[in-house]
């Protein structure tokens, strides 16, 4: 994976299988203070961080709420890191994308930029997409067995 890569010196990589086994590469040149914190099914790295302990807190918080769906565990993984100081500087982004059993992905949420609070903004969006989700879901696999919205056009 990294060999032969241009400025791979200045990359961080995570992969988790579909086993719940995680590996991670940090180069060399990474910016700042930067971590990696591996546990079973989740991995969390970063890097410009306010030490280096951070995504340690960010694994822990995935672990403590296994019985949640995993998009809820993913959000709750980045509150935690921005409880646990966050970046250096301002975080101006967070999105939360989660595939399971499509080609297309279950969740895919997004805040590209905000000044504010962008997980508190992706928070919101999560809590008013998940109960809509099995509706979007079934309308893209099987739209003749989804839900009516009662709109012209719509049975």
């Amino acid at each position: 994976m990294i060999r032969d890569r241009p400025f791979i010196d200045y990359r961080q990589l995570t992969a988790v299988d579909n086993q719940g086994r995680s590996a991670t590469w940090s180069g060399a040149h990474i910016l700042g203070t930067h971590g990696v914190s591996e546990q079973r099914d989740c991995v969390a790295a970063g890097n410009l961080l306010k030490h280096a302990s951070l995504p340690k807190a960010m694994t822990d918080a995935f672990a403590a709420n296994a019985d949640q769906h995993l998009a809820e565990r993913l959000l709750r993984s980045l509150e935690a890191g921005l409880h646990s100081g966050g970046e250096e500087g301002p975080v101006h982004s967070a999105a939360l994308i989660v595939h399971h059993g499509q080609a297309f992905p279950l969740v895919s949420l997004r805040i590209d930029w905000h000044d504010g609070n962008p997980i508190r903004l992706l928070r919101r969006l999560w809590e008013d997409y998940k109960p809509q989700m099995g509706a979007y879901l079934q309308r893209a696999v099987d739209p003749t067995q989804a839900p009516s919205y009662g709109v012209p056009g719509d049975p």
